[in-house]
């Protein structure tokens, strides 16, 4: 069974907030055709897409023709909307989580449904979580790397923590909002450098400020193969030894980081065979990104290329790692 744990979905009658709420910051879907669209944030292009982005029938075709059993399918990034009231955040999550739940109901075989919380918020973000999980019948929550320009580590966020560590929620954690934007505008450096650098920001303050070792139940899978995060953790294990002064745990940051999960994102199999010796392939879910640009086609044809690994372990990337991470027992 193959299981692409790293999709996108919106809805395609999104809701144009702006005018609801009269603010002009949210992203609105300007349909230009029956199979594609603009998606729009004040004003400004920020991505085209097709109806992948929001027809369950054309995934389901595309899914087929590549050899997938089942998307995970989350929200895209840029609604996560946590610079907004909180009542209004709060409104285009669960749009966006009964739209996810639908289209899981209506597929239950095709389809595992990630939800969004606002994070701005920890009360609302914890039982916003707790519908998701209990209610809407989804697997687990995307979040983004940092809440407002503040870390994941901020205090504000250790009730959240502390609660999906307790309900054994499964947290996808994705760059938004990246670091450096005013450097990394050209080239489409953003993408390329900045998202990997906020990914690596955002789990090296899961690791280093004690959350992990708080939370030792806490499940938690990284985007983009970790960004390079997998690559910076010897030079935290020294910073850690050579600053005792401002420890926050009682182990390595390594020690913490063995019990991350990684998506396959990364393109090249000399970087999933690292991601492999250093987490141990039970930490390495596939994930392709569709229906962006960056995505990988055929999902899964960077653990197919890698080389010295058995058909078992292949088989464990591509799907059945995925489903353990998200509870859930599946045949194949």
């Amino acid at each position: 069974m193959r299981v692409d744990f790293h999709t996108h979905i919106l809805p395609l009658d999104l809701p144009d907030l702006n005018k609801k709420f009269g603010q002009g910051r949210w992203p609105v879907l300007e349909q230009k055709c029956s199979c594609g669209a603009d998606i729009m944030v004040s004003g400004k292009l920020f991505r085209e897409v097709t109806d992948q982005v929001w027809s369950a029938q054309k995934r389901i075709q595309d899914m087929d023709a590549e050899g997938i059993d089942i998307q995970v399918i989350s929200p895209v990034p840029v609604t996560f909307s946590y610079w907004a009231p909180i009542d209004q955040a709060l409104y285009m999550a669960q749009y966006q989580n009964y739209f996810i739940s639908e289209t899981v109901n209506e597929n239950p075989h095709r389809f595992i449904g990630l939800g969004t919380v606002p994070l701005q918020n920890t009360k609302a973000a914890i039982d916003e979580m707790e519908r998701c999980m209990f209610q809407l019948n989804l697997a687990g929550i995307e979040i983004g790397t940092n809440v407002n320009g503040e870390n994941l580590d901020t205090p504000g966020l250790n009730e959240f923590f502390e609660m999906a560590n307790k309900w054994n929620v499964p947290l996808f954690v994705h760059p938004w909002e990246t670091l450096a934007k005013e450097r990394t505008a050209r080239h489409n450096f953003l993408y390329t450098v900045g998202m990997p650098s906020e990914t690596a920001l955002a789990a090296a303050s899961l690791v280093w400020s004690g959350i992990m070792e708080r939370f030792p139940n806490l499940k938690i899978c990284f985007a983009h193969g970790g960004g390079s995060f997998p690559y910076l953790l010897p030079r935290l294990d020294q910073g850690w030894k050579v600053w005792p002064d401002i420890r926050k745990t009682n182990e390595l940051p390594s020690y913490y980081a063995k019990r991350f999960y990684f998506d396959s994102l990364n393109y090249d199999p000399v970087n999933i065979k690292y991601l492999i010796n250093r987490f141990g392939h039970e930490k390495i879910l596939m994930g392709s990104d569709y229906p962006f640009l960056l995505r990988e086609i055929p999902p899964g044809k960077v653990i197919d290329d890698t080389p010295d690994i058995s058909k078992e372990i292949k088989k464990d990337l591509l799907g059945r790692n995925a489903l353990k991470f998200l509870n859930l027992e599946r045949e194949g």
